[in-house]
């Protein structure tokens, strides 16, 4: 059986002009070598799979290349080119950090590092996934690192620079890899299916390059599988399938039935995807990148961010020009916060279709319109073109409270609706020639928030006595009555709630009735079965302030009890204001000096006198201090 090699170690690039992705590395790397203007540590750094080990082993065998080629290639054809592709060069050394990170497999390196080469001009020294050596090992390294011969050159690789020493990164010449673009990766796919006689879809290439996120290695490992897979055919259903990536095509029709605000279809779409065995936050990640998709085709100049094969850009460009950016916005910011609360969900289907169904009534959201539409209520239309809203008239009726999506509230919006919680007039008629009554003045105890009287013909003035004229009645539809500002309307609430706890008789305020409320409040706190609370309430103490109108004592045995007092304050007095229906009652905390020296206890003994109650108590230890001449310090 013929030994199979995977395409990744196949295909490895063998000079600088075949590593895909990496043209601002491989052009400076050419440079410095033909300009003998080489530093004495590279470190290569970068995500996994894009190039990093490849090119410290092409910088390697090129800088020890004995007929360099005008492009700052290597030949590949000298003694050291072959040695090298053979895997038998004595100048190039290759370490795996990962396995070897020790102190004192970094010795050994440097030990070796003081030999100069026999063959060549340099030994190049490869230490891959530099970031697993230990601090010791760092510390180690330091020294050969800054000042190595002249004849040595270390070439560092790793996937996560930041956990390399500072002192390791000033000394070395830094070169940052980045992910290859999808386009590279679909071309390089390409190229290899060419060599291999491989039939390819270019739709099934452009799904693989996408799964793996810019990685050429996995690329390869990926393509070699769907390979054996499929027989050598790759098509995008069967990329699909291999993959289990969700198709581009139901969101296509998801997006159809959410324009259509179909949502019995949108949710048996959403059934299909279940069924096919994704989660739903595969299915809302997907349906989230469609629609930054479809934003971004909306602008000429950002269409190269959309990475999607040539058919499918058609696509987007064609869906994109049916959806107001407006929407598309708020659908990405609707899905982003379901995405976000997807792991806190219990039932996270329900989580998911709660969100298809907002996206479907999207473009019926209802809109509060500000102080110039006079009342007018805007609402879409239920078509999927983005025509401008209709408007609405309801005749006398007061604006709709309605959760704005589109359009944020503004404090307009807000005084409307403070000014909807008082009693609003009855619809304006159409005039009549009959003159009505005049208005008699509202009484000085009623709220100011009082119904509008019958609409007349004329307007009616105030009485003089009045501080304020009353709103008059207009003769027509078209004139309104005077709008009251936010700030006016909470004084008139706020008036008419004083107004009407002064009529409500207060309790009054007895020793006994005081009791009798304490035990109340108590049992609430004995039915959320909190008795610590419940015993700190009981030690208390209640009493009339002597003198003082409405003033409640409440005296604490402790300290303890007295800071349990000062943080329950508001909440007793709260409720003695609403059981004695007196807003004016006052609380005072007081502390029994008496009992807290009770508490507290006699004071503490000092030295001198335990020793001498000691003393007093056994004689024979003021003996000993005697016969041994002790002095005590007190």
């Amino acid at each position: 059986m013929e030994n199979f090699i995977v395409s990744a170690r196949k295909y490895r690039p063998q000079n600088f002009s075949t590593v895909v992705g990496q043209a601002h590395i491989t052009t400076t790397l050419k440079n410095a070598i033909r300009n003998h203007q080489l530093a004495h540590a590279f470190l290569f750094c970068g995500p996994r799979g894009v190039g990093k080990t490849t090119c410290a082993r092409i910088l390697a065998k090129t800088i020890n290349c004995e007929n360099l080629q005008p492009d700052g290639e290597a030949c590949n054809q000298c003694h050291s080119c072959t040695s090298f592709n053979e895997g038998s060069s004595f100048n190039i050394h290759e370490l795996d950090a990962a396995s070897n990170n020790s102190v004192d497999d970094i010795r050994t390196l440097v030990e070796q590092v003081r030999f100069a080469p026999q063959a060549g001009k340099y030994k190049i020294y490869i230490i891959d996934e530099v970031h697993m050596l230990s601090s010791s090992a760092f510390n180690a390294f330091l020294k050969t690192l800054e000042e190595p011969p002249s004849y040595a050159i270390f070439i560092l690789a790793t996937t996560e620079k930041h956990k390399i020493l500072p002192t390791i990164l000033s000394r070395c010449q830094i070169f940052d890899f980045k992910r290859i673009t999808i386009q590279d990766t679909v071309d390089h796919l390409q190229e290899i299916c060419n060599k291999e006689h491989i039939q390819a879809e270019p739709d099934a290439l452009h799904l693989l390059a996408q799964k793996t996120d810019g990685c050429m290695r996995d690329s390869l490992s990926t393509l070699d599988k769907i390979v054996s897979f499929t027989s050598g055919h790759l098509t995008y259903q069967n990329t699909l399938e291999h993959l289990n990536i969700l198709d581009y095509d139901y969101f296509f029709r998801v997006m159809e039935a959410v324009l259509q605000q179909d949502v019995a279809n949108a949710l048996l779409i959403f059934d299909e995807v279940l069924r096919k065995g994704f989660e739903g936050d595969n299915f809302l990640n997907g349906w989230a990148e469609f629609l930054r998709n479809l934003l971004l085709c909306k602008e000429e100049k950002a269409l190269h961010l959309v990475e999607v094969s040539g058919n499918l850009k058609d696509r987007y460009k064609q869906l994109s020009g049916r959806v107001s950016p407006a929407y598309l916005i708020t659908a990405l910011n609707l899905l982003n916060e379901t995405e976000i609360n997807y792991r806190m969900a219990r039932n996270k289907r329900l989580h998911v279709e709660m969100a298809l169904i907002k996206l479907c009534y999207l473009q019926q959201a209802v809109l509060l319109v500000g102080d110039d539409s006079n009342g007018e209520v805007a609402k879409k239309k239920l078509v999927p073109d983005g025509s401008a809203p209709q408007k609405l008239r309801a005749p006398g009726a007061q604006p709709v409270t309605a959760k704005t999506i589109v359009k944020p509230a503004t404090t307009e919006t807000i005084a409307q609706q403070a000014a909807t919680a008082a009693p609003v007039a009855p619809a304006p008629m159409p005039p009549s020639p009959v003159t009505a009554p005049p208005v008699q003045p509202a009484a000085a105890s009623q709220p100011a928030t009082v119904p509008a009287p019958p609409p007349v013909s004329q307007p009616v003035a105030a009485p003089a006595a009045q501080p304020a004229p009353a709103p008059a009645a207009t003769t027509t539809a078209s004139a309104a009555t005077p709008k009251l500002t936010g700030l006016a309307a909470m004084k008139e609430a706020m008036a008419a709630r004083q107004q009407t706890n002064t009529q409500t008789q207060s309790l009054p305020l007895t020793l006994g009735a005081l009791h009798v409320y304490w035990e109340e409040f108590i049992d609430l706190y004995r039915q959320a079965n909190k008795m610590t609370v419940v015993s700190n309430l009981q030690l208390a103490q209640l009493k009339l302030m002597e003198g003082k109108k409405d003033e409640i004592g409440i005296v604490s045995r402790n300290i303890v009890q007295f800071r349990f007092m000062e943080e329950e304050k508001l909440v007793i007095a709260d409720f003695l204001k609403k059981r004695f229906n007196n807003p004016g009652i006052v609380l005072t905390l007081l502390l029994d000096e008496s009992q807290q020296q009770q508490d507290i206890g006699p004071a503490p003994l000092s030295a001198k006198e335990q020793f001498l109650q000691i003393a007093e108590k056994y004689p024979l230890v003021k003996e000993l201090k005697d016969r041994l001449n002790m002095e005590l310090d007190f």
